[in-house]
């Protein structure tokens, strides 16, 4: 066994050893040290894949914070964008069909403790985390499977390559709207029964259920990009499907965007 992938294995049972934690989180733009004020429950968190890296943690968010996120979003949704090739630019793609919207970092109260709870969920400084994005799923609306990870050099400018995602569930879907992973060996001891959609089939699937949480890493302990990390939206059949996501990088994302380019965060990161 690798020395990394010990010291991985290692902290995960570390975590799992207590009934609650709270991590201090290094402020790369003030030079000072955040300790969260909020705590999580590592006894909530199941482990679904080691490859590609994913866990749910069930109950991360309340109702009443899922609720704020849809409220607060609704009126600021946009067409959703991927990004485009070698080039990073933002385009229209048949392939992702949801709206969505960019929150600013600690936008308020909620927002930030939020954002302090995936600080210490994740190990990862806040300071390297993109801004939550909310997505809006309507009956039919999907996103084909991609990778998280960038390719490009126009945005490995912001903080290096994405890390990790914490992916949200802001909503109850009656039916479809699941989180599939195409590429995973987990799919193969998971039941596939009447419940999923024939999407969620295709691999090893998340249901979207009202507050709780995935973290999945687009990268290897090693940095290498996971390409069994490959996950997608399946299309809403019933109700519509509210998420919430952030996007954590191998270093500062902050610094790197304020200094390069002051500009819209939608058209930034939207991808």
């Amino acid at each position: 066994m690798g020395s990394l992938h010990f010291l991985s294995l290692s902290l995960f049972f570390f975590i799992l050893s207590v009934s609650s934690v709270r991590l201090p989180a290094f402020d790369d733009v003030n030079k000072t040290m955040h300790v969260p004020s909020v705590a999580f429950d590592p006894t909530r968190v199941t482990q679904l894949s080691w490859a590609p890296r994913v866990f749910l943690y069930k109950g991360f968010l309340s109702d009443k914070e899922c609720d704020h996120l849809i409220n607060k979003a609704r009126g600021y949704l946009q067409k959703s964008l991927v990004a485009a090739g070698e080039s990073g630019e933002n385009e229209m793609s048949e392939d992702r069909t949801s709206s969505g919207m960019f929150f600013t970092k600690a936008e308020d109260e909620i927002i930030t403790e939020i954002e302090d709870r995936i600080a210490t969920w994740t190990f990862l400084p806040i300071g390297n985390g993109e801004p939550i994005q909310v997505l809006r799923y309507e009956h039919g609306q999907k996103y084909e499977p991609h990778f998280d990870f960038f390719s490009d050099k126009y945005n490995l400018q912001f903080g290096g390559n994405r890390v990790a995602t914490v992916l949200m569930y802001l909503s109850n879907v009656g039916k479809g709207g699941e989180t599939v992973f195409p590429n995973t060996e987990s799919s193969l001891l998971q039941l596939k029964d009447e419940s999923l959609s024939e999407c969620a089939k295709m691999g090893y699937a998340v249901k979207p259920i009202k507050g709780d949480a995935l973290l999945f890493f687009s990268l290897r302990p090693n940095a290498t990009v996971d390409i069994k990390s490959l996950h997608g939206s399946c299309p809403v059949i019933e109700g519509e499907k509210w998420s919430a996501t952030k996007w954590i990088h191998a270093s500062n994302f902050d610094i790197p965007f304020k200094k390069l380019r002051k500009i819209d965060v939608y058209k930034l990161v939207n991808v």
